[in-house]
């Protein structure tokens, strides 16, 4: 039976009445279309898309072994109901070329946050009905600049963001009709989200208490009865959503969850975040600001305003009617998203989140405060009485959202750097040097690729591409023929790779038979490498007579450059454990240094070969960026696990004439021991220092066993022998300045009964010294 107007309107009425969501959503998708490959491929996402292939071979019977390709062991448990999907999809769709690969994920990717705002839309919509309102939201939603760059390549942070938004609505949802199906559907979704990040947790938690808030008010025994099997029926559909969407769950489930709590607060891979100038560690969590003034100075100021008032006016309406808190209803949900952030904020700082980089880690949080916003911007409406000031405050709504349009556009496709008005953007120069620019985009180094393509029009360019992401979109096919990746270098040798990023370094100019470093997300270009490193412009002779080793080093600004012709193949070794250059910085002014490292006296710079090297027609360079302080002195030479393969020392002309004497008068006190070396305490490190040493005594192994006063302080490995074993090389923990030795190790946080040290060699023990810390240390 054909159905009649009557039912096609009945039908078409609902869509069509929220036809500027699909105006909207029809922009937003013209514009991902069009821009789609302006985004690079992000450092983290081979390691992402690792997850969901692991997860697949698993589900195809591989076992445990298919988690072995991971990078982390925390993977297997990271953002699986995320990622899976994707490798299904590319997978079913025979997706071979990179190219190919990952302009499926960042579409996918980007249209899963669309539908965050689709959710941001309906959500506003069930608390205000009101579309205008609406609409405005999930604008406001779509159009944080440095989300919305996120939304195409980062497939860890952004679905959590749009999953707990699609989760808000169902919560509020399944409140306001208070059905068994409600909150069943509600539970899937908040299993979900806790699978994509553990943080989702917080959501479940706060269901529940709701609901055993409904139930201290429920009256009758029915009502009771009612709120005790929806919560129930909520709890247990959320855990077994978890559980079914997590794989390496099924086999112990118990266990594997409690590893997974464990790892995840210990897991800990970047250990420079710069915030208002100063550098931290990620170890040691954010400061109780870092996310507030992140937030802030990268939020459009509307939103921020917006949610400024949305707050006042919940609080306010929450003293005037005390009693509707305890209710379901608006202003009920209104409080639950003022207390999501500053919970989730406050256990970042309690428990020693990693957050860095921005604060990417905690993008989810834009939800809540977006609709703190549209509270705020309902507020305005509400005082806004009359059709003329009623249009002004949409008229105000519409000029911002036009302001950050504009913003986003001028920086595209960099937004992902955006800051607002409200940081201090003095000069570009002081900007960066005050907080943290992202450094993990390979657009970036896309761009400065296309320079120099245009730079140099024909012959054959050798790069070194991060995580096998070998095909560069925007070139057209004959220069993409000319980009040749280092890493499968055509004498099937390995190869070319990339720098380091902990420092920024200088563009060099480019000139054909010239090696250049460029830092954005840091890459060496080789042009046309023929005999590269005899035309590799250097100084005019090497930072020192002295410095000329295995390999010759010299300095360029701020740059140490290591050369070797026919280096052997070990010199690349990828190896981790094979040779890897040290290099440690001693500054003029120990203030110069990052506050984790100034009780050592020295900046520790190694570089892993495998990250730092080049190596062209079996020649090899090395390229380390030195710190922007003025320098004293530095140390540098390759090691293995065996020891030191070569070493140099330089005294820079600026440093002061007899650097030991110096350190040594700037050690408080008498030393804890005096043998071979004087041993000093300074703070919770030791501090080794040697007037003249000999070659012997430098390159002794120190050995350094600490007994606490609680056994139980120990780690679990080191209990059977009762110390802490912390031995070291004067190459891994000093250096040796113009003939005198200095080495600063530091010692555990717990209390300390005593001390043992001294060096050793193959033939015993050098010299020893016990002795226990001064009271109170």
């Amino acid at each position: 039976m054909s159905a009649g107007p009557g039912a096609a309107r009945a039908l078409g009425g609902p869509l069509a009445s929220h036809w500027p969501l699909l105006a909207v959503c029809a922009l937003f998708l013209l514009v991902a279309a069009l821009t789609l490959d302006d985004y690079g491929v992000w450092a983290d996402e081979p390691y992402q898309r690792a997850i969901g292939n692991a997860t697949l071979d698993y589900l195809a019977g591989d076992g445990e072994g298919a988690f072995e390709q991971l990078r982390h062991p925390t993977n297997r448990y990271y953002g699986v109901a995320f990622e899976a999907p994707l490798a299904l999809v590319e997978r079913i769709a025979g997706l071979g070329a990179s190219r190919d690969v990952y302009l499926v994920r960042h579409l996918l990717t980007h249209l899963f946050f669309l539908t965050g705002g689709v959710f941001c839309y309906l959500l506003v919509h069930r608390l205000f009905g009101n579309r205008p309102l609406a609409i405005a939201a999930m604008i406001l939603f779509l159009l944080h600049p440095r989300i919305y760059a996120h939304s195409f390549f980062n497939s860890k942070d952004i679905p959590f963001l749009a999953m707990f938004m699609i989760s808000l609505y169902l919560a509020h949802r399944a409140f306001r009709r208070d059905t068994l199906g409600a909150f069943l559907l509600c539970g899937a979704g908040v299993g979900l989200l806790a699978n994509l990040r553990v943080m989702g947790i917080l959501l479940f938690a706060a269901v529940l208490v709701l609901r055993a808030l409904d139930l201290a008010l429920a009256g009758s025994g029915e009502a009771r009865k009612r709120v005790l099997l929806t919560a129930g029926g909520f709890a247990l559909i959320a855990i077994l959503a978890y559980y079914a969407s997590l794989p390496a769950l099924w086999t112990d489930p118990v266990g594997r969850f409690a590893e997974m709590m464990r790892t995840l607060g210990t897991h800990v891979v970047v250990p420079y975040n710069l915030f208002r100038g100063e550098w931290l560690y990620a170890p040691d969590g954010p400061p109780f600001d870092y996310v507030p003034v992140w937030v802030g100075i990268t939020t459009p100021p509307a939103v921020l305003l917006l949610a400024l008032g949305g707050t006042v006016a919940l609080a306010w309406n929450g003293m005037r009617r005390p009693r509707e808190v305890l209710r379901d209803g608006p202003l009920r949900f209104g409080l639950l998203l003022l207390i999501l952030p500053v919970v989730a904020v406050g256990a970042a700082v309690a428990l020693e989140g990693n957050v860095y980089h921005d604060w990417r880690q905690l993008y989810f949080l834009y939800a809540p405060l977006l609709l703190l916003a549209a509270f705020g911007l309902q507020g305005v409406m509400s005082f806004a009485r009359g059709p003329w000031l009623r249009a002004g405050a949409y008229a105000l709504a519409g000029a911002a959202i036009a302001v950050t349009v504009v913003s986003m556009a001028r920086i595209h496709p960099y937004a992902d750097n955006h800051f607002n008005v409200l940081a201090d953007r003095t000069t570009p120069e002081r900007l960066v040097s005050r907080y943290d620019m992202s450094h993990r985009r390979d657009h970036v180094r896309e761009r400065a690729l296309a320079v120099i393509l245009d730079d140099h029009p024909s012959g054959n360019l050798y790069v070194a591409l991060n995580s096998g992401f070998l095909e560069i979109w925007q070139f057209p096919p004959d220069d993409r023929e000319r980009l040749i990746s280092t890493r499968d270098f055509r004498s099937g040798e390995s190869n070319f790779l990339e720098p380091h990023v902990r420092q920024p370094c200088p563009v060099s100019p480019l000139a054909a038979g010239a090696a250049v470093r460029i830092y954005a997300n840091t890459l060496y270009c080789v042009v046309d490498p023929v005999d590269w490193l005899g035309g590799l412009r250097l100084p005019s002779q090497a930072i020192d007579a002295s410095v000329r080793s295995v390999y010759d080093v010299w300095r360029d600004g701020r740059q140490l450059t290591y050369v070797r012709d026919g280096c052997p193949p070990a010199d690349v070794e990828e190896d981790v454990n094979g040779p890897r250059f040290f290099l440690h910085a001693v500054p003029l002014n120990a203030d110069d240094l990052p506050p984790w490292r100034r009780e050592y006296g020295f900046e520790n710079l190694d570089q892993v070969l495998r990250t730092s090297t080049a190596r062209i027609d079996g020649n090899c360079v090395a390229a380390i960026a030195l710190p922007d302080y003025p320098i004293a002195a530095i140390r540098t030479g390759q090691l293995t696990d065996e020891g030191v393969l070569w070493e140099a020392e330089v005294v820079f002309g600026e440093a002061a004439p007899d650097y030991a004497a110096a350190r040594r008068e700037a050690l408080a006190g008498e030393p804890l021991a005096r043998s071979v070396y004087d041993v000093h305490l300074a703070g919770r490190a030791l501090t080794y220092l040697r007037d003249e040493c000999t070659d012997e005594e430098a390159e002794a192994r120190f050995f350094l066993h600490v007994v606490p006063a609680d056994q139980g302080d120990l780690p679990e490995h080191r209990r059977e022998h009762g110390f802490d074993n912390l031995d070291f090389t004067l190459a891994a923990r000093g250096a040796r300045i113009d003939g005198d030795c200095v080495a600063v190790a530091r010692l555990p946080d717990y209390p300390i009964a005593t001390i043992r040290t001294g060096q050793y060699d193959e033939t015993g023990a050098l010299w020893q010294e016990e002795f226990a810390l001064p009271d109170g240390e």
